[in-house]
């Protein structure tokens, strides 16, 4: 049986703003640059295939774990089912960990209901557990493409056109290339990425969408499909030239109010960060990733900018006064970790970095 979300972390999630929402205006004055980004990508689409049925989803973040898994073609052992990266709200319910959730509904319904040509627009925010850095968050926000035809089969060239329209409607201008990828729900995958100073940067994963998929959900060989997943905080990171992703849900008034267009971001004052290290004793399955999203939960998202693992060292090789002053026990290794806090509007003071730290290091050592 996986571990379970207590009530106030289930709560906690479910309370956090969806900047996709329709209904989730700024309060400073209207929508979020996330919302208008995939309100571009939507309209793009639209434009491209004017004889399809759009089908924009927006539907809640708890989903029962077959749609988010099984019907997608994950296998029973695959890792990311490990309540260390899913967050499981009972044995078969759970919050998404992608918009491709949304997916397998959705293709029942068109079964149940055949319509020639569909595309299936599917926005929201998802959760994971992931690094903490200025480019990751433990739950970002995503957006799935998908068309659904009865017609002609689909082929890699659609495939191509669908990428086009979604990559230059997100990024005007942007050059990128795709590489091969293999995903559990597509055929012929693929990941995109963008040139940015240099440097190729992902942005969305795509293919063909996989028969297996397509017959769970009851619809016949006759139906083929396109699949593509975006990531909409790093696309409106790399459009308005944002380097921190806590920047995009900041509260300060001076940043805040430049997440209502796409325009360049304009800098507020920075300020400095502060690092402080912690040593402590964890479960020997502990990683980056879960290590972060204990971090995130403990002291919140605005607070931290980054978390790295400095070294790592298994029981047997820790002398016995290091055992003796971490209470280190069978199962545990010793991690040393590297946060650096600096939060986004104002100066971090010395005594609340340590305090942020206690409590840190309180969090992690809980077993």
């Amino acid at each position: 049986m996986p571990a379970i979300l207590s009530a106030r972390e289930l709560a906690a999630a479910l309370s956090l703003r969806d900047l996709t929402d329709d209904h989730s205006d700024d309060s400073t004055g209207g929508p979020h640059a996330v919302r208008l980004i995939a309100d571009a990508i939507t309209q793009a689409t639209g434009t491209a295939y004017p004889a399809a049925e759009i089908r924009p989803l927006h539907d809640h973040p708890l989903v029962p774990v077959e749609d988010n898994y099984e019907k997608l073609g994950y296998p029973p052992d695959a890792v990311t089912r490990d309540a260390r990266y899913t967050r499981y709200a009972s044995e078969t319910c759970m919050l998404r960990s992608h918009t491709t959730a949304m997916i397998p509904p959705a293709l029942r319904e068109i079964a149940r209901e055949p319509v020639p040509d569909t595309v299936l627009i599917c926005r929201g925010v998802v959760y994971r557990r992931d690094v903490v850095d200025r480019v990751h968050t433990g739950t970002p926000h995503q957006m799935d493409l998908w068309r659904v035809t009865s017609g002609p089969l689909m082929t890699p060239a659609d495939l191509d056109a669908l990428v086009d329209t979604a990559v230059h409607a997100a990024l005007p201008g942007a050059v990128y290339r795709a590489v091969p990828a293999s995903h559990p729900y597509t055929e012929s995958g693929r990941q995109i990425d963008v040139l940015v100073d240099g440097e190729w940067l992902e942005v969305a994963e795509c293919g063909l969408a996989a028969r297996h998929v397509l017959a769970r959900a009851g619809l016949g060989d006759h139906v083929s499909g396109l699949a593509m997943g975006l990531g909409l905080d790093r696309l409106v990171m790399l459009r308005k030239r944002i380097t921190d992703i806590r920047l995009l849900s900041s509260a300060d008034p001076r940043i805040a109010g430049q997440m209502l267009d796409l325009s360049v971001y304009r800098p507020v004052s920075k300020h400095p960060p502060i690092t402080r290290d912690v040593s402590v004793a964890v479960d020997v399955d502990a990683d980056a990733e879960t290590l972060g999203a204990v971090v995130r939960d403990t002291i919140g998202s605005s607070a931290v900018e980054e978390v790295l693992v400095l070294g790592e060292t298994g029981l047997g090789k820790l002398p016995p006064a290091a055992i003796d002053r971490l209470g280190i026990r069978p199962g545990q290794k010793n991690v040393l970790l590297r946060v650096v806090l600096r939060h986004p509007s104002r100066t971090m003071s010395d005594e609340e970095a340590n305090t942020l730290r206690d409590r840190i290091y309180e969090a992690l050592s809980t077993p």
